[in-house]
């Protein structure tokens, strides 16, 4: 009896390690279709050039736009710049003040060397990104919002909509 049941245990781990290495090739599978998809890629160099753009822009907000505000302050070789001190800490508005250029000139970047040159691309594709939203309307019924337009039957409840 014991030589059977150790026979039964042994069939029951060889089936369930079989459907392991089943779940773990379709997981990788998956994964690796995930990972080749054409939108992660766009993504992924999207975010690599802006961090890119980040960066050059950064380095012009630092070594130009700052040391201009602070020269409006006369803030001169010693570096104060626009500002004043509180209780012996500094407010450095100079700092802030080109911080709000920095985010400006980088939104812009991204803006005009990725987002428009995209949605262009993705148009000659056929495909709407960045555009308004699709008009949609609500079900009388059930008050569920999301119906296309040309829908006669509410997806949730089922109830007749009324095409507009």
């Amino acid at each position: 009896m014991h030589h059977a049941l150790h026979v039964i245990d042994k069939n029951r781990y060889e089936k369930s390690s079989k459907s392991l290495g089943h779940v773990k090739g379709v997981t990788m599978k998956g994964f690796k279709s995930f990972l080749m998809q054409g939108e992660l890629i766009v993504i992924a160099v999207g975010l690599v050039v802006a961090l890119a753009f980040s960066t050059l822009i950064k380095a012009f907000s630092d070594n130009i736009i700052t040391p201009l505000i602070n020269s409006f302050a006369g803030g001169g070789a010693s570096g104060k710049g626009l500002g004043w001190t509180l209780n012996g800490q500094r407010v450095n508005m100079g700092a802030f003040i080109s911080a709000i250029v920095y985010f400006v000139v980088f939104m812009a970047v991204v803006y005009f060397i990725i987002v428009v040159p995209y949605r262009n691309y993705m148009k000659r594709r056929g495909t709407t990104v960045f555009g308004a939203p699709v008009a949609t309307k609500e079900c009388p019924s059930c008050l569920s919002g999301g119906l296309p337009l040309a829908a006669t039957k509410c997806k949730f409840c089922s109830s007749d909509v009324p095409v507009d």
